[in-house]
């Protein structure tokens, strides 16, 4: 804990000074209890700067890709990230994911999947939806505008422009009696968060300047 929110600390030193982030919706992170945090994906930073939103700690489901550098990888386990194999249905991540919120603890799972283009929200993954469902937690959407053009894919050095996050209000999944996620209930809850997140990346990616 005490390395996460040194590291927590640092991040959002360099984020206000060199991108001058500001954020809006902090209101809308649950103070207490379990919840799944749904950011849009579009730059390898998104991952620190959703940190900014809670002083909680929160835990990362990551492509396993990242541990190949084992610094690194230590760094991010002691964040309280663990690996998913990307391009894969992965039994042993989702089993994970929902062990982290049955325990009360806030989980950052990225409903695209990779980091996308563009300014457009296209397919979502069922597995924020699923693991909010099965566990009886509510997802909280998250827009981030200007990381893309921050640290673009393929980019080694960020560039110095605004990055502005507008957090969303929780959504919450249906009562879900016997610990069940029915496929309509996931789906439902995948295309209320779908529609939430197009509209708050627009309006951050908006305040960031664009």
């Amino acid at each position: 804990m005490i390395v996460y929110q040194l590291v927590r600390a640092l991040i959002g030193l360099v984020s206000r000074t060199y991108w001058r982030l500001t954020i809006e919706g902090r209101e809308n992170v649950p103070a207490t209890g379990a919840f799944v945090v749904a950011p849009v994906h579009r730059s390898f930073i998104d991952f620190a700067l959703v940190s900014g939103i809670t002083r909680r700690r929160m835990r990362y489901m990551g492509k396993d890709s990242l541990w190949k550098v084992s610094l690194f990888g230590r760094l991010i386990s002691a964040l309280g990230a663990f690996p998913v194999r990307r391009g894969a249905a992965d039994r042993e991540a989702l089993r994970r994911s929902i062990e982290v919120v049955e325990r009360g603890e806030p989980l950052v799972l990225f409903p695209e999947g990779t980091r996308r283009f563009g300014p457009t929200i296209e397919h979502l993954f069922d597995g924020a939806a699923y693991v909010a469902t099965r566990a009886g937690v509510p997802v909280v959407p998250v827009g981030i505008g200007g990381s893309e053009r921050a640290m673009q894919k393929g980019k080694r050095l960020p560039r110095p422009v605004k990055i502005h996050i507008v957090v969303g209000k929780p959504l919450h999944p249906p009562m879900n009696p016997g610990g069940r996620a029915s496929r309509r209930a996931v789906h439902e809850l995948t295309e209320q968060l779908h529609v939430e997140l197009q509209r708050l990346f627009e309006e951050a990616d908006e305040k960031a300047g664009r």
